[in-house]
């Protein structure tokens, strides 16, 4: 086996958006990857507002990567610093979500994702980027769902 192979075996990646249901998926993850000895790969996406039409003022100190990275930073440092056993790194990629997900999911033996993030359609159980990395991912996937409290 090659160390790219024994490096793909031994790794977990979790999307991160920030949302509830991606947040347990990151812990859930995390307590995965403890378990078996895997790496963790934390990874967000982020992209340039895009409009049709007149152009979006944009502040000359906007800067969306190191914004996503912030966001991820304040989000899996607490969460590795409860598990110090865990090898965890923590990367912003410019893209779309899902695509970026994907494209994370060759370097790894398992893909973790929140059921539902960020998306407009707060009614829907499975979001669209779970949904198209169930559907596409190089590795196997799990699509975590934050439990319902009880009645």
């Amino acid at each position: 086996m090659s160390d790219t192979q024994a490096d793909r075996n031994h790794t977990i990646v979790v999307g991160v958006d920030g949302s509830d249901s991606s947040n347990g998926a990151v812990q859930w993850a995390c307590e995965q990857a403890e378990r078996t000895g895997a790496h963790l790969e934390a990874v967000t996406a982020w992209q340039w507002p895009v409009s049709w039409g007149t152009a979006i003022p944009i502040p000359s100190d906007f800067d969306p990567a190191g914004d996503a990275q912030t966001m991820l930073d304040q989000i899996i440092d607490p969460i590795a610093r409860r598990h110090p056993a865990v090898a965890v790194h923590a990367r912003a990629v410019e893209g779309h979500p899902a695509e970026v997900l994907i494209e994370a999911s060759r370097h790894g033996e398992l893909l973790v994702v929140g059921s539902r993030g960020h998306g407009e359609f707060s009614g829907m159980l499975l979001g669209s980027v779970s949904q198209h990395c169930a559907a596409h991912a190089a590795s196997s996937v799990v699509i975590y769902r934050n439990p319902t409290p009880a009645p």
